[in-house]
């Protein structure tokens, strides 16, 4: 199991990376939407968002529409590449069946 990446293997988080790899790779998702898709509070979403952000696995955008703020959450390119090396290794730990 040392081939699985620890970063994403917490349950919280292959849960997030999961959901936001299903994204295109231009595409991000408000956190009030990622929060209701994996029925998570708004506090353990954000310590969970606060290790992939560090890992520079997914990126978080604060930005103003009209007069609310919403943030918006997306995958990066390293996050992407990492979640699917992490699937390939769990794949291949599994006995290579896809």
């Amino acid at each position: 199991m040392a081939d699985l990446d620890p970063v994403i293997h917490a349950q919280a988080r292959l849960r997030i990376t999961s959901a936001l790899a299903t994204l295109g790779k231009e595409e991000a998702i408000t956190f009030p939407r990622l929060q209701q898709i994996l029925a998570m509070t708004a506090g353990n979403l954000s310590t969970h968002l606060r290790k992939l952000e560090d890992a520079e696995y997914v990126t978080v955008e604060k930005a103003i529409e009209g007069r609310s703020p919403v943030t918006y959450i997306a995958l990066t390119t390293l996050g992407r590449r990492r979640f699917e090396d992490y699937t390939e290794s769990l794949r291949s730990l599994l006995g290579g069946t896809a």
